[in-house]
Parts: C-alpha cells; sequence; structure tokens
C-alpha cells in the first residue's frame, strides 16, 4: 500500500520537461503501483501536459477516448509533432532559408544589370564648384534658377562643356553672368549689381552684333541726279 500511495504521488508531481516520450515512459513505471486507469490516469496526464499538445490532440481527437490506450497513443502522436514543429522553428531561425538569400542575390544582380538612369536635371553640378558655392553674394541661388527657361535638352548638352552658360572655361555656372547660352537661349539676368570687371566679362561672353550695312545705290539713279560736263555745255552754247 505504501508502494501504491508514493507512485501515485510521484505520477501526480510529474511533468512533460519537453520529451513526451520520457514523460510517458516514467509515467507507466510509476503505474505498475500506482494502478491508475480511466479518469484518474487522464486527468494526471492532462494536467502535466503544455498546451501546445492539448490543443492538437483536442483538434484531432473530437470523441471520447474508448480506453486508456487509445488516449495514451494520442497524446503520445501530439506530443510528436509539437516537438517536431519547435524544432523546425529553431532550425530556421537559426539558418533562414535559402530561397529568400537567393531572392536578396536576384535583387543586387537586377541592381547591377540595370542601374539608375539620371534624369536631366541630376548631375547638373558634375563639373560645377560644390553646391555651397551657390547662393554667396553675387552669385546664383541654384541651379534651377540659373537655368530657368533652358529645355532638359539643352541643359544635359552644356553639362559637357565648360560653364553650363557659355560652355566657357576659366569660371562657373554659379557666377555666369552671360545673357544667353551657347545655343542661343536666353538666360534670366542676374538679380544683382555686376561690377565693372563683372560687366566686362559678361559682354566678352555675349557676340558682338554685326553693323548695318549701307544701302545700295543704283547707277541709274546716279544719273538722274548728277547731270553730266556735255549737257552743261550745250545749255551755254543755246544761251
Amino acid at each position: 500500500m505504501r508502494e501504491a500511495a508514493d507512485a501515485q504521488l510521484k505520477q501526480g508531481e510529474l511533468k512533460h520537461q519537453g520529451s513526451i516520450r520520457a514523460y510517458l515512459t516514467e509515467f507507466q513505471a510509476l503505474n505498475i503501483f500506482a494502478w491508475a486507469t480511466g479518469e484518474a490516469l487522464r486527468e494526471k496526464i492532462d494536467l502535466a501536459m503544455p498546451d501546445a499538445v492539448l490543443d492538437l490532440r483536442f483538434a484531432h481527437y473530437l470523441e471520447d477516448f474508448a480506453d486508456d490506450k487509445g488516449f495514451l497513443q494520442a497524446t503520445h502522436q501530439a506530443g510528436l509533432q509539437v516537438e517536431k514543429k519547435k524544432a523546425l522553428k529553431q532550425a530556421r531561425e537559426a539558418d533562414p532559408p535559402t530561397g529568400n538569400l537567393q531572392s536578396e542575390e536576384k535583387k543586387k544582380e537586377g541592381k547591377r544589370r540595370n542601374p539608375p538612369t539620371e534624369t536631366p536635371d541630376d548631375g547638373n553640378k558634375k563639373n560645377s564648384k560644390p553646391e555651397e558655392e551657390f547662393g554667396k553674394p553675387g552669385s546664383w541661388e541654384s541651379y534651377e534658377v540659373a537655368m530657368e527657361g533652358v529645355p532638359c535638352t539643352e541643359r544635359a548638352e552644356l553639362r559637357q562643356k565648360g560653364c553650363h552658360h557659355c560652355s566657357k572655361t576659366g569660371h562657373r555656372l554659379y557666377k555666369c553672368y552671360a545673357r544667353a547660352t551657347a545655343n542661343g537661349t536666353e538666360l534670366p539676368q542676374v538679380p544683382w549689381k555686376v561690377s565693372a570687371g563683372n560687366k566686362r566679362r559678361r559682354e566678352e561672353n555675349e557676340e558682338p552684333t554685326p553693323p548695318a550695312k549701307a544701302p545700295k545705290i543704283s547707277a541709274v539713279e546716279v544719273m538722274d541726279t548728277e547731270p553730266t560736263i556735255q549737257d552743261s555745255i550745250w545749255e551755254e552754247e543755246d544761251v
């Protein structure tokens, strides 16, 4: 009797420690002396199981078990499935699936094959001073302000040359005072006062306009307006 009481007490204290096989093996060894059956056996095992095992067993076995053997087999199968799922989750966290790595590699390969294209307004300071040069006294406020009215196609062409305004060297866009681009497109007027030296440079950037040609006078018009020497002699003889 004392052995049975001790076995029943140990069965009540026995808990599932992560291995359903180890739990049921020890439970059945104690049950040789405890002789737990029916509702008493099932209650002890259910109290020792984690929620994941109970949820899985109840989801697959909706009816009551006919005997203790069926109950023990169902609990054993549910415990094994929970342990497999836990082991799989730990493996995935330690080593991510190769599919994700392959997709990342494909994205990187796509970026290398198809680099982002520049819009006409991108890289507008490729050949110019750093951006902080704009906005200073005697300088344009920004690239967009200085290139207002110039088409994007012409901007791209001008960026391949010296100054983005006049295409000459020796100065940069942020301090160019030209009134038109090298292609003749009219530029915005500088919003600040231009010094004498800068004014001279602006005039040098502008192409001088050729002087107007004098109108041609035909020979017929000359003969009608100027008398010849012979005409004047005839007039004297008549007198």
